[in-house]
């Protein structure tokens, strides 16, 4: 098996310090130029790496990160965590991820975060206190309460108020919120489909940030790998700052980023010249394509026979390797829920009633051959998952 992201010849049989082989994740397999298949795939889970997974809708780039997702679960010394905003992870409950209710502690966010986050001006008077209790207090009661005693004139004090009751409103700060070296103790799940942008920008930039000050504390021992889907959406966010410190310097403590978008020009540059791992499905925006060929040039050389056409179809830009290879990523395990419903999936095409369920489908029954367990293809499954466990960490 040939391994991404690792320098000794790309093998897997490389020999780690312990004695025993370093950690792999299947990915797929080689697309030969006939399409036909070619030597299995594998990604380095040993090291810290910084991935990007691009491709228009369809193309299969939340399903590959699910495939990150599931491998990470059977690794040890990991800890997998998976912010979905849209909730297409939900069938990752099967192999072992726990779904957490988002509950954030205000404290995980500094103070110009705060004045980002409620869209105050921290040098106009109302910004000014904002930044000030953020200073002082490390729950969002303590903030209102350092506010309400505040020495400023009402207009100030009523309007800082104002946008800490919104914050409060949003319902995701909770001074029992989620600690972030507790991720570490299983693979999670953080479903964040019911929440505003703001606070779910507010829950991604405590989570990132959180993992990333814990591992330089080394508050845990397991290394964790962050997943993010639909990136794009916290370009420009509270959460922004977050995402950029730990593309740039979370490999040293030991924190793994992979980022999956539909938008790759939507993403700051550094998004993908961080990236050791760039996994690129379709794309056919010219927007995507060109922000794409600027990050790697390659891009632009490689043949029409190597470019992805299909579901979860790829080509990979492995820094480590120093190469580019055309793949096509395994099937999933476990059920995917990103694709969108279908009316001839619920109902008869004739007489519009619901149809059956087929207790044969195929997508549930396992093969011998550990690669084609399932048989949903990338971009478009036919499972849904079903809810999991739901705690409010």
């Amino acid at each position: 098996m040939h391994v991404l992201g690792r320098r000794e010849g790309g093998e897997r049989d490389a020999t780690g310090p312990t004695g025993g082989s370093e950690p792999t994740g299947r990915l797929g397999w080689f697309r030969a130029r006939d399409g036909s298949r070619g030597a299995p795939v594998g990604v380095d889970l040993d090291r810290p790496h910084a991935g990007l997974v691009v491709g228009k809708r369809g193309s299969g780039k939340s399903y590959t990160l699910g495939v990150f997702a599931e491998e990470l679960a059977a690794t040890g010394g990991v800890a997998p965590v998976v912010l979905d905003p849209l909730d297409a992870f939900d069938g990752l409950e099967v192999c072992g991820f726990v779904t957490r209710n988002p509950r954030i502690r205000a404290g995980s966010l500094d103070p110009p975060a705060w004045c980002d986050l409620l869209g105050l001006d921290p040098t106009d008077p109302a910004g000014s206190v904002v930044w000030r209790a953020a200073s002082e207090r490390g729950s969002l009661d303590g903030m209102r309460s350092f506010v309400d005693d505040a020495a400023v004139p009402d207009p100030t004090t009523r309007a800082a108020s104002n946008h800490l009751d919104l914050a409060a409103s949003w319902g995701v700060f909770d001074p029992a919120g989620l600690d972030p070296a507790a991720l570490t103790t299983r693979p999670t799940r953080i479903s964040l489909s019911g929440l505003d942008p703001e606070p779910a920008s507010a829950v991604v930039s405590a989570v990132l940030g959180g993992c990333y000050r814990a591992r330089l504390r080394e508050a845990t021992d397991r290394l964790p790998w962050l997943l993010v889907d639909e990136a794009h959406a916290f370009v420009g966010s509270v959460a922004e700052p977050a995402l950029r410190r730990v593309l740039t310097r979370g490999r040293a403590p030991g924190t793994s980023l992979v980022l999956a978008t539909q938008r790759p020009s939507a993403l700051p540059e550094v998004a993908a010249s961080q990236a050791d791992l760039l996994i690129a499905h379709r794309l056919t925006g010219r927007a995507d394509r060109e922000a794409l060929e600027r990050a790697r040039p390659a891009v632009a050389r490689i043949g029409a026979e190597r470019r992805p056409e299909e579901p979860g179809e790829a080509v990979v830009f492995d820094d480590t390797g120093e190469s580019v290879h055309a793949v096509r990523v395994r099937e999933r395990e476990t059920p995917h829920g990103g694709s969108a419903p279908r009316v001839s999936e619920r109902f008869s095409p004739r007489v519009g009633r619901p149809s059956a369920p087929d207790d044969g489908e195929t997508d549930t029954a396992a093969s011998d051959d550990p690669g084609t367990r399932r048989s949903t293809t990338p971009g478009e499954p036919t499972a849904t998952g079903t809810g999991g466990e739901s705690d409010g960490a």
